[in-house]
């Protein structure tokens, strides 16, 4: 649900999109963390915030890290 909001972000469109790791973090709502790889060696780390329930939002990209490798820790960011 957040890859079209990545690319017009980045500007370009990605052929592979394959989440391959997540952390969570619980604020009001909860904000994922996710590793994606997006081709080749390449991998970008998302940073997905989920409203709570009865707000009845989407999942919005909040931000992200790109220039990433498989073997980056993900971490809070």
């Amino acid at each position: 649900k957040v890859k079209p909001q990545l690319e017009e972000k980045e500007g370009k469109k990605f052929d592979v999109f394959t989440a391959v790791e997540f952390k969570t973090q619980v604020v009001a709502g909860t904000n994922y963390f996710i590793k994606v790889h997006v081709g080749n060696d390449e991998f970008m780390h998302l940073r997905v915030f989920r409203s709570l329930p009865h707000e009845n939002k989407l999942l919005s990209l909040h931000s992200y890290q790109s220039s990433k490798t498989k073997h980056d820790e993900l971490a809070f960011f």
